[in-house]
């Protein structure tokens, strides 16, 4: 009883602390908790993970809300999981495995850093092919790797919609036949502006946001894995 009242009150300290964008005192949090004896287990799956999905929600009810809040939320999420993942008692059971990129042409990375940091604590292995990524260059990585889900970002209209981006992963992909094996997620400004473009650039899935953005992505890897 007592280690249930103790961990509610690393969770809400912990949910105070990035809702005020502290990381300091979030991982301070953390730290302490580890000391108090709460595994490293329940402080990723009952405060790290949950922490994310109230971020998720608010973000649905308020898709204006705080764009530091999803920031910090990501980054702590991702450093605090790959922390105690080296903890557990025993390796947990990653769902899926996500290729990321900026599209070629683009060089911006903030929404993609928020997306790799949500999925990480969603127990999603993450591999990021950095800015300016070629289309070739994702359907190999996600090939070699054994993807489910490539996922690229943009930032401008002309690099979401060129020939080189999007529409040219979904063309590699059915040139090879793995458009059942390998989904498209996308995400940026563009798409909040056109809700219908990611179908126009092929792609099966688009988030509005950075956070929201992991969760489209877990579905999609639930679609391709049996």
């Amino acid at each position: 009883m007592r280690e249930i009242k103790m961990l509610e009150t690393y969770i809400q300290d912990y949910n105070e602390a990035v809702f005020e964008t502290d990381k300091i005192t979030a991982l301070a949090v953390v730290n302490k908790a580890l000391e108090s004896g709460i595994t490293p287990e329940d402080i990723v799956f009952k405060l790290i993970i949950p922490a994310v999905e109230i971020m998720m929600e608010r973000i649905e009810k308020d898709p204006d809300s705080n764009l530091a809040q999803h920031f910090m939320t990501a980054q702590i999420a991702a450093e605090v999981t790959e922390r105690m993942l080296e903890k557990f008692a025993i390796p947990p059971t990653v769902i899926g495995k996500v290729i990321i990129g900026a599209a070629h042409g683009d060089l911006h990375s903030l929404g993609k850093r928020i997306v790799i940091g949500c999925l990480k604590s969603l127990m999603v292995e993450v591999i990021d092919l950095g800015i300016n990524v070629s289309a070739e260059k994702f359907v190999d990585t996600a090939v070699t790797e054994q993807a489910q889900v490539i996922a690229i970002s943009a930032m401008m209209v002309h690099t979401a919609t060129g020939e080189s981006g999007s529409l040219k992963v979904r063309a590699l992909l059915k040139e090879r036949g793995l458009e059942e094996q390998i989904k498209i997620a996308v995400g940026g400004a563009p798409y909040r502006f056109d809700p219908e473009l990611y179908l126009k650039v092929g792609a099966n899935g688009w988030a509005p946001d950075g956070v929201t953005a992991a969760k489209i992505i877990v579905q999609l890897i639930n679609e391709v894995k049996p």
